[in-house]
């Protein structure tokens, strides 16, 4: 924390306060800043587990790959482990995270207990629901440190198995996808089997896959499959009926190849993956080839020299309403082509316990409603006399309609009405003003959607 401290102190009045990483989750290029960032080098482990509490205190930088090498020793895991390894605590709760098990735990910020926040003001306060601070706690997430940065967060944790059994289930119609989605959350099982996580895959819209995982002590006599080697995750699905996978590799499954991602660095072709070191199969390596393809534009570069069209870039996470789920693929499917897309569903908690579904107004997905997640990542042409970004824009206004919301670690287009009206901008200027009073931290809209 001195180190958090000086860092912040050091920062001319005046001049924006950012954080200092190295590595990020976003898909949000933000514009250069000359001034020093805060120093959270020293907030990246897990201050204490109590397992008989089934509780966890964590900093704010503390990577989900480090918290759950903690938790699993102790047969434990977080309520939503977000798929890539090194997307950290803070990040999920000032932003979003979700996974298979977000059908019954929501999101990571639900299962959130208290938290110590560095506002923009430079006061380290602890926010809780219904205690002090309350105001900053529920209108954290989404803020994406609009409003300050999380240093320690103490988590609920949950029992988990040793092994997870799948089972992959194909659907030819979406609406029957979406049909199955609805009664698996509401019933939490599948043809008489508990169900504990949830996710899919739509290859086209006639051939889509719901993976059903259980948590097991027992493997029935099987050897657990492993993604880390020659065999790609996501093919499995169309190869396989069930499978078997340590929880630990369950978790990280979607991790190795940024669920199809690494396609497009070669990784999956199987000569290229026989020389790629399996220590270099991982989200945040790709993520980095990422980066440096930005600042050099070598792919853009080669595609103008053979005359090519120029590429958007369509990279987002959307919620849908379990109800419109088939519409909206079908939509996507015509209008924007990318294939294949990933399919989460999500519900938030219901209020039985301490984490119990409250208001979020950053993000107001509505208690009582099953939404869906539709994961989309890639690029696709510029259209002669289109502009880059109108593909998004559409898939904005597209998802809108239909009652949705969308994350907004990637780029946005919002015009400042809608985005106010999307994600209560009134509420977030006066919790604003409240905790950054000189506006020392970038405001969410210039974040998300200029950029700043």
């Amino acid at each position: 924390m001195h180190r958090l401290r000086q860092s912040y102190e050091a920062i001319p009045a005046g001049a924006p306060v950012r954080l200092a990483k190295r590595t990020s989750n976003l898909f949000r290029p933000r514009a250069d800043v000359t001034t020093p960032g805060l120093d959270v080098s020293g907030l990246r482990g897990v201050v204490a587990l109590d397992p008989r509490a089934r509780t966890a205190d964590v900093q704010g930088m503390c990577t989900y790959e480090d918290l759950v090498d903690v938790t699993l020793a102790h047969g434990l895991m977080p309520l939503v482990v977000p798929q890539l390894r090194t997307i950290t605590l803070g990040g999920a709760v000032t932003g979003l995270g979700i996974e298979s098990t977000s059908f019954r735990n929501g999101l990571p910020h639900e299962s959130v207990l208290e938290m110590d926040v560095l506002t923009g003001a430079g006061d380290l306060v602890t926010a809780t629901r219904d205690g002090d601070h309350a105001d900053l706690f529920t209108t954290f997430p989404n803020s994406y440190g609009s409003l300050g940065y999380a240093t320690r967060l103490r988590i609920e944790l949950e029992p988990v198995s040793r092994y997870v059994a799948l089972r992959h289930v194909r659907f030819d119609d979406l609406d029957a996808l979406a049909k199955a989605v609805d009664g698996i959350v509401a019933d939490r099982s599948w043809e008489g089997t508990r169900i504990d996580g949830v996710d899919g895959v739509v290859f086209e819209p006639g051939e889509a896959y719901l993976t059903l995982a259980t948590w097991t002590h027992d493997p029935g006599g099987a050897t657990p499959s492993d993604y880390t080697g020659q065999d790609v995750y996501y093919r499995s699905l169309q190869r396989r009926e069930t499978d078997l996978l340590t929880c630990h590799d369950y978790l990280w499954r979607w991790d190795t190849d940024w669920f199809w991602c690494s396609r497009a660095f070669g990784a999956q072709d199987p000569r290229v993956r026989r020389l790629w070191p399996r220590r270099y199969r991982r989200s945040d390596v790709y993520h980095r080839l990422v980066g440096l393809e930005n600042r050099l534009g070598l792919v853009a570069r080669v595609d103008r020299w053979r005359g090519r069209p120029a590429r958007e870039r369509v990279i987002q996470d959307v919620e849908v309403p379990v109800e419109n789920l088939a519409a909206f693929l079908r939509w996507f499917d015509d209008a924007v082509g990318m294939r294949p897309v990933w399919l989460c569903p999500l519900r938030l908690r219901e209020p039985t316990g301490p984490g119990s579904a409250t208001a979020w107004p950053s993000y107001p997905l509505l208690p009582g409603t099953t939404y869906v997640n539709a994961g989309f990542w890639g690029t696709v042409p510029i259209a002669p006399g289109a502009r880059d970004g109108d593909v998004n824009r559409a898939v904005e206004a597209r998802v809108t309609e239909l009652g949705g919301h969308k994350s907004l670690y990637s780029d946005a287009y919002y015009d400042r009405a809608t985005f106010d009206r999307l994600y209560d901008g009134a509420n977030l200027a006066r919790v604003k003003d409240t905790y950054d009073p000189e506006g020392r931290l970038t405001g969410l809209y210039e974040k998300a959607v200029t950029r700043r």
